[in-house]
This record gives structure tokens, C-alpha cells and sequence, in this order.
């Protein structure tokens, strides 16, 4: 019986030599290193996720930005027919004579999807006297000397601005104002 048994533990032992090789031991962990793998998964995961999450973000600034330079145009359309005269010459037009506020409240009409339309913010101010010159044309949020701010031939500047809410993991949360500037002649 004793001699089955030394066969038997022979074979065992060249089924390890098989699997191993003979005369080579079999490969050891070195202790610690059991999670490695799963904390450089997760650092990687920590920077990929942070940038594409940044570049994410930097493309919403873009848009608002796109939306406050197409808000600022769109408010100096509005404004260069409704000047002073607009009531004698289209009297069916509707906010005639329009001022800062009017100009303000139009803008905060606009929508566009993502953006928060109260927090836009229009500054209107005339050019009084024409075309800017060394003879004294001066921007003005109030009224000219030589009659209404908002008379035809006057120009007209609107500088829409918009708090857009920057926000990256593991960045700093801030706010980043976008604005934009349109100028034009006022027709009526």
C-alpha cells in the first residue's frame, strides 16, 4: 500500500512540473500590489473625466457666447427703427420711441434653450451728434444737447452681458461674464 501511495505523490508532482516547468517555481505577488490596477483606474478616470467634463463646459461658454452676440445684434435691430420718429413714420409700430428699459426688456423676451434670460444684462447708450469725430460726438445714456438721443442718424450701442456659470470637477467654481457689443444707425 505504502508503494501506490509514493507513485501517487509522484505523479502529482510531475503534473506540477508540467504546469510550471521543470525547475522553475511558480510566480509570487508581491504583497501589496493586489489593487494597484483599480487605484491607477480610478487617478486616470479622475483626470479624463475632469477634462472632458472642462471641455464640456467651455463648449456651453461658447454657446452662451454665440447667444449674447446674436442677443446684442438682435437688440440694435430692434432699437435703430424705434427711435424717436418711428411713431410718425410707421404708427402701427409697437414700442415706439424706445429707451434703455424697452431695449433691456426685449432682451430679456429672447430665449434660447440653456440660458437663463433674466440674468442677461443690455446697456444702451447713444451716440449723440452722428459719427464719432475730434469736433465733440460723445456716448451718452441720457439725453443730447441737440434734441433726442434716439433721433434718426444718432447711433445706437447695446452691450449684452451674461454671467455664465463656469463649473469643473475639481476646479474652482466661478462665474464667467460673456458679453458682447453692437453698434448701428438709428433709420427712424
Amino acid at each position: 500500500m505504502r508503494n501506490w501511495q509514493n507513485k501517487l505523490g509522484r505523479l502529482r508532482l510531475m503534473g506540477a512540473a508540467n504546469r510550471v516547468g521543470i525547475g522553475q517555481r511558480e510566480p509570487r505577488t508581491l504583497r501589496g500590489e493586489e489593487g494597484a490596477n483599480l487605484v491607477e483606474m480610478a487617478l486616470a478616470s479622475a483626470v479624463l473625466f475632469a477634462m472632458l467634463f472642462g471641455v464640456f463646459e467651455m463648449t456651453l461658454a461658447f454657446y452662451s457666447y454665440h447667444f449674447v452676440a446674436e442677443a446684442a445684434r438682435e437688440a440694435t435691430r430692434w432699437a435703430i427703427v424705434r427711435g424717436s420718429e418711428s411713431c410718425t413714420n410707421t404708427p402701427n409700430l409697437q414700442n415706439c420711441n424706445a429707451s434703455g428699459s424697452d431695449i433691456q426688456t426685449y432682451v430679456q423676451t429672447l430665449g434660447y434653450p440653456g440660458i437663463n434670460s433674466g440674468a442677461l444684462t443690455a446697456t444702451t447708450t447713444f451716440l449723440c451728434g452722428g459719427i464719432p469725430t475730434s469736433t465733440g460726438a460723445t456716448w451718452s445714456t441720457g439725453g443730447c444737447s441737440s434734441g433726442a438721443p434716439n433721433a434718426p442718424g444718432n447711433q445706437v450701442q447695446v452691450t449684452v452681458t451674461y454671467p455664465f456659470p463656469l463649473s469643473i470637477p475639481f476646479w474652482q467654481s466661478t462665474t464667467l461674464n460673456v458679453s458682447s457689443t453692437s453698434t448701428m444707425v438709428i433709420a427712424q
